[in-house]
């Protein structure tokens, strides 16, 4: 008698962290190469303007005045979020997209942002909104992959519907 065949997982989703890698990095190309650093152009007159800036942090600027050991700090974590979620990944079923899609579209931003601190050294930003007076901390695509997977990730695991048994019940 032969064994069961094992299902399929969801590495296939990584083809999602693929086309995020590549959306970043080419946005990111343009950037550097077309737009002026600090200076705001506008792209929705009062709430979005393209702006190049940079970030040696993380999300709001966090450690962004450590003196560089943060570079390399942000670059092992993510490494070692990406391996989580990988293998995370490998032991969900492939059609699980409600679960494969966010951890897919976190590794794809964590190793566009993890590229940019290798080769410059920072983050580039360029995504600038804002409303009256209130700016919101420029971002880019890989920080959108991020935070749209976490988001994904949580609702998930809120709303999914899936209880644990009470132990108190037991």
């Amino acid at each position: 008698m032969k064994p069961p065949a094992p299902k399929p997982n969801a590495l296939a989703w990584l083809a999602v962290s693929v086309l995020v890698i590549a959306l970043d990095q080419l946005t990111k190309y343009w950037v550097l190469t077309r737009l002026p650093e600090y200076t705001a152009i506008p792209v929705i007159d009062g709430f979005w303007n393209w702006y190049r800036t940079y970030n040696t942090g993380a999300a709001f600027s966090f450690l962004s005045d450590a003196g560089g050991w943060q570079k390399y700090f942000f670059v092992v974590l993510a490494a070692a979020i990406c391996g989580l979620l990988g293998y995370w990944l490998s032991r969900t079923p492939r059609r699980d997209w409600k679960t494969a899609l966010p951890y897919a579209l976190v590794i794809g931003g964590a190793i566009g942002n993890v590229i940019d601190r290798l080769v410059h050294g920072h983050v580039v930003d360029f995504i600038q909104w804002y409303v009256g007076d209130y700016y919101w901390p420029a971002f880019n695509i890989a920080d959108a992959a991020i935070v749209g997977g976490a988001i994904g990730i949580a609702a998930y695991g809120l709303f999914s519907g899936e209880r644990k048994p009470d132990a108190a019940r037991e």
